[in-house]
């Protein structure tokens, strides 16, 4: 991939929390985020692990961080729809709101690592931050065009394409399978 480890960690967490913590469609079917008492745990799940094991999300910390991933699903289907400074505009909005600054952090065994923390370092606001963080380094780059939304039908999934490339068009290998199986039929019936 063409993302620092760091970013790219980022980058797959902004990913996961939208695909996890909004509405929408999924693999051909309509999907329903996590709400209530599961959302902590959905959060949790959701987070890239540091094999700590499980975090303690309080209620309020998932809820900030379901906002944060609305406004992300806002940045990943701008940027596909090919309207970028709409897309930054909401990226320097989560900036703002987060207090997202650069720091370095060094994790036990690990280099010196860019981190982008804002004022009060709870786990939902760092999480926030940083994620805005990785958003706004992709858009800021020439490779902010590798944020997509699937294509399949019935499902409205994100991700990071980092193939060679840049020609994924499905958050996963099933609803890529779905299209061309679908295409393959509409071929058959087309020729019969």
């Amino acid at each position: 991939m063409m993302f620092d480890g760091h970013v790219a960690l980022l980058l797959e967490a902004a990913v996961s929390l939208v695909n996890v913590l909004t509405d929408g469609a999924e693999r051909g079917r309509p999907y329903t985020a996590p709400r209530g008492d599961d959302l902590p745990a959905a959060v949790d799940a959701a987070l890239p692990s540091h094999g700590t094991g499980p975090r303690t999300i309080t209620v309020e910390e998932a809820a900030y961080l379901v906002r944060t991933a609305e406004q992300m699903r806002r940045v990943f289907e701008a940027v596909h729809a090919q309207r970028v400074a709409e897309a930054a505009g909401v990226v320097n909005a989560l900036l703002l709101d987060t207090g997202a600054r650069p720091q370095l952090d060094q994790v036990p065994g690990e280099p010196w690592q860019v981190h982008f923390h804002g004022p009060d370092d709870s786990l939902a606001v760092g999480w926030s931050a940083g994620c805005a963080a990785g958003l706004a380094l992709a858009i800021g780059s020439d490779l902010g065009g590798r944020l997509g939304v699937c294509q399949a039908v019935m499902c409205d999934r994100v991700y990071v394409d980092g193939s060679r490339n840049a020609v994924r068009q499905f958050c996963s290998s099933a609803c890529r399978s779905r299209t061309k199986a679908a295409a393959f039929r509409e071929r058959q019936h087309a020729s019969s």
